[in-house]
């Protein structure tokens, strides 16, 4: 983990002290841990927030903060394929029939009549 140490920055958030107690020295609230993850402030996640999810999309995980304390994290949406699904559906066993008569019924309830809520406007 390192911390980003910020000078005066237009627009930046209020800054806490170092950790370390070293006087004179301030840590901006961005901290980054590794290159793909990082932590910003919800100020500083609405104001730039198309970068944002442009660094979420090179593979960055987000965490944002709101005070000192993490309130959400964006991170890559991960693909699913068929194989997700079969893996997932691996130990699940089949429907009996017993399952496919309760199908059945409630599919006989539905039905294919759509009033037009305009009809009468």
């Amino acid at each position: 983990m390192f911390l980003m140490w910020n000078g005066l920055r237009a627009g930046a958030s209020p800054r806490q002290p170092a950790p370390h107690g070293l006087p004179g020295l301030e840590v901006n609230l961005i901290i980054r841990y590794s290159p793909c993850m990082r932590t910003v402030t919800a100020t500083e996640a609405s104001r730039h927030f198309s970068d944002l999810l442009d660094a979420v999309e090179r593979g960055e995980t987000v965490t944002i903060m709101r005070g000192n304390r993490p309130v959400a994290e964006i991170s890559p949406v991960r693909r699913r394929t068929g194989a997700d699904l079969r893996a997932a559906l691996a130990g699940t066993t089949p429907p009996d029939d017993a399952f496919a008569r309760s199908i059945s019924e409630a599919m006989s309830m539905v039905t294919s009549e759509v009033n037009d809520p305009w009809a009468d406007a």
